[in-house]
């Protein structure tokens, strides 16, 4: 477990880039801004301390994870590292992988819907349209 140094909180805007949750510190800041982070179930602000034991419900595009707190770090670290620093719940991670292989299936039906037509779909509306072969 990793702790910040000699603190026992960090702002939650930090914790959720050291956790690797978010790419930047301001994306984060922003996530949080726009009520999509919640600490204990409520809506909080970027500077809002996180402790140890907390419970934080973060929306990151159309994934939810309900995590609980276990470390501090007020840096980034390796990915590794950052995994020691919360414990996701077995339903959330059961919600977010069924979600993940859902929209992967979608992609894979609709793989080429919209769009100009390839070169070959093209010479085949052509041949269709004129009623030659």
């Amino acid at each position: 477990m990793v702790t910040a140094e000699g603190n026992d909180t960090v702002r939650v805007d930090k914790w959720l880039w050291a956790a690797r949750f978010f790419k930047t510190r301001s994306l984060a800041a922003d996530a949080v801004t726009g009520g999509k982070v919640k600490v204990n179930g409520e809506r909080v602000k970027a500077a809002k301390s996180v402790r140890l034991g907390d419970e934080l419900n973060i929306h990151v595009g159309p994934f939810e994870y309900l995590v609980r707190v276990l470390g501090l770090s007020a840096r980034r670290g390796p990915a590794a590292e950052a995994a020691l620093l919360y414990d996701e719940s077995v339903q959330s991670k059961a919600v977010r992988e069924e979600l993940a292989a859902r929209l992967s299936a979608e992609r894979a039906h609709g793989a080429h819907e919209g769009g100009r037509p390839t070169k070959r779909a093209r010479r085949q509306i052509i041949r269709f349209t004129q009623g030659g072969d």
